[in-house]
């Protein structure tokens, strides 16, 4: 999510996105490997699934609120979706992953430059500079696949030439690969992260097929497009019938771009075993602070939205799993 206003975003309510012909279902990496896809779930190394139930920490305007780890975990979070910047080194991500391990979460990095690319007002980073800011952390994230997910970039494309948004995300998976990055790889749609075009589900399949262990999960942001039913269950039908993975990255319960149907994003992914990650813990700025969950950081004094995600029909507090890793210290203790 951008903190700036995305005016560009005006068009998407105007646009459905209707899914793409089905293609035949994801096959499996080989066991073992970590945290990784099989068939339309999210599955660890022992092949239990597992299906996030966390937010997202902007760690890279916050960094002095480490208390956020363990804050969402008490709630419920069984995973935490952390922002970082070129600025944030890899002695800090190493820091980040060790505080996920602590408090028994799921960690999801994110790169957040990319946010919006192509647009005025968006990133300024490409999501081949995505790739090599991976690939300079390929030491620190070694032997962490049973603990971290690789979120390329975020929102990678706002409006302006969304349709590169297949070829450069597959170019970008194969130089994680390249490098020896093992990891569960989640790559987020274009149009600001909300796909309003259709173009990453109409490319999710040939994405998924570029990657060489098989080891990608889609990541949707659901914020005024998605402002009915309708065109939830319609995304989620779209990943459904092609056989692919799908999560929501980030949400909220509204927007610059309008109201959100938060309720049956939280209901629908609950039934039919959809990971969701809300946007996001505290610390929002330039108008957005209503996408708060904690008010000044303080999980004694969630807000309305917070209170929904966590304590609400289908939310954190009553659907989330710890991954079964964490049921095995030694495991935890040396990374393997």
């Amino acid at each position: 999510m951008c903190t700036a206003l995305i005016a560009v975003l005006f068009a998407a309510t105007h646009h459905s996105g209707r899914s793409a012909k089905p293609v035949q279902s994801a096959s499996s990496p080989r066991d073992g490997v970590g945290l990784h896809v099989s068939g339309r779930d999210i599955v660890e190394a022992n092949g239990n699934s597992f299906v996030m139930r966390g937010v997202s920490h902007g760690y890279a305007w916050h960094k002095d609120r480490s208390a956020a780890f363990a804050d969402v975990k008490k709630l419920g979070a069984n995973s935490l979706r952390v922002v970082l910047t070129a600025d944030v080194g890899a002695g800090e991500v190493a820091d980040i992953i060790s505080k996920c391990k602590q408090n028994r979460l799921i960690c999801v990095l994110e790169y957040h430059d990319t946010t919006g690319y192509g647009d005025s007002g968006g990133g300024n980073s490409t999501l081949d500079h995505a790739a090599d800011y991976w690939v300079g952390l390929t030491d620190v994230l070694a032997g962490q696949e049973n603990f971290v997910v690789v979120n390329i970039g975020n929102e990678p494309y706002g409006n302006t030439g969304a349709s590169g948004w297949g070829g450069a995300t597959s170019a970008a998976i194969r130089k994680l690969r390249t490098a020896g990055l093992r990891h569960l790889i989640m790559v987020d749609g274009p149009n600001w992260g909300q796909d309003w075009s259709g173009i990453m589900r109409r490319d999710a399949a040939s994405v998924f097929d570029s990657d060489p262990q098989r080891n990608t999960v889609f990541s949707v942001h659901m914020y005024g497009v998605y402002d009915t039913a309708a065109k939830v269950t319609d995304y989620y039908d779209a990943f459904q019938s092609i056989g692919l993975p799908l999560v929501v990255g980030e949400f909220g319960w509204k927007h610059s771009d309008g109201g959100v149907a938060e309720d049956t994003i939280i209901n629908e992914a609950q039934s039919r075993g959809i990971g969701y990650l809300g946007w996001s813990w505290s610390g929002n700025s330039g108008g957005v602070e209503y996408l708060d969950l904690a008010d000044r950081f303080d999980p004694a004094r969630l807000t309305s939205w917070g209170r929904r995600l966590f304590h609400g029909a289908n939310g954190i507090a009553e659907t989330s799993k710890e991954a079964t890793v964490y049921a095995d210290p030694g495991r935890v203790h040396d990374g393997s």
